[in-house]
């Protein structure tokens, strides 16, 4: 289960989505996921579904990837369906106890656990197809009218994409721990709730302190090589927008478009 999550890899490419300046990904990236939360009813969420998986085909990215991605969040996606399950409105379909089933409940629960899956993968195409590099850049550059306030957005944009970094790097070290934890005759696989409670304190305590020591390593790099934080600092890449990002972006305005019209036409679901 560890090693399926994912989120803050590269995968690198050649394709049309990798190709795109970083700041349009991150902006688009956060238009997408906002649409699903505009969508009303499955029409509208079709659509987005659509746009969603359009994106997932042109980067080239494979669909073994993006199930990884979703697996580790499957129990989070079920309590909330069956949590919707069971509180819907309209003539119940089965009745358990004082609860009931209805049919607005059936397609609450469908439509938050679909919204669910398509907020991670959206949200993971922005970190599959950008490097950590461009990320910071383009965050910086995003946040850089909050300079105004005395805001430091270099330190912001640079702890954040570290932070992200770093995640597939603690995953592995997790793996590392877990198996050479087992090696020694560790059991996080069976007993009861309080017992695997237990079980993991093995594993965090190690893992504290390879975090503490690879960010004090980080932060004596850094020092070495006379690193000062963003104030006077040149790009050695000058990024500008292209073709294609005009276009990505004129097709998130017509998906938004699309999907208010649609709203308009049907019912909603929530």
């Amino acid at each position: 289960m560890i090693g399926d999550i994912t989120i803050g890899q590269y995968f690198p490419g050649n394709s049309v989505i990798h190709k795109m300046d970083a700041r349009a990904k991150t902006v688009l990236s956060l238009a997408v996921i906002i649409s699903l939360f505009v969508c009303k009813n499955f029409y509208s969420l079709g659509l987005v579904i659509a746009f969603i998986l359009a994106i997932v085909i042109i980067s080239r990215i494979s669909f073994k990837t993006i199930l990884k991605s979703i697996k580790p969040l499957a129990i989070i996606i079920l309590i909330t369906s069956l949590l919707n399950l069971f509180y819907g409105k309209g003539e119940p379909l089965v009745t358990i106890g004082r609860l009931k089933i209805t049919e607005a409940g059936i397609n609450t629960a469908v439509f938050m656990a679909v919204r669910i899956i398509m907020l991670v993968i959206a949200g993971s195409m922005l970190t599959y197809t950008t490097t950590p590099t461009d990320l910071t850049d383009a965050i910086e550059r995003l946040f850089k009218p909050l300079k105004v306030f005395k805001v430091d957005v270099h330190s912001i944009a640079m702890t954040m994409t570290i932070a992200l970094r770093f995640i597939p790097t603690l995953i592995e070290e997790i793996e590392k721990i877990m198996m050479a934890q087992k090696s020694r005759g560790a059991d996080f696989e069976t007993g009861g709730l309080l017992k695997r409670i237990k079980a993991l304190v093995p594993i965090l305590i190690p893992l504290f302190i390879s975090s503490f020591r690879r960010a004090s390593e980080l932060a004596y790099a850094m020092d070495c090589r006379c690193y000062r934080g963003g104030e006077g600092r040149t790009k050695m890449k000058q990024v500008k927008l292209s073709t294609r990002d005009f276009v990505a972006t004129a097709a998130v305005i017509l998906l938004f478009a699309a999907i208010i019209l649609l709203n308009s036409l049907s019912v909603a679901i929530i």
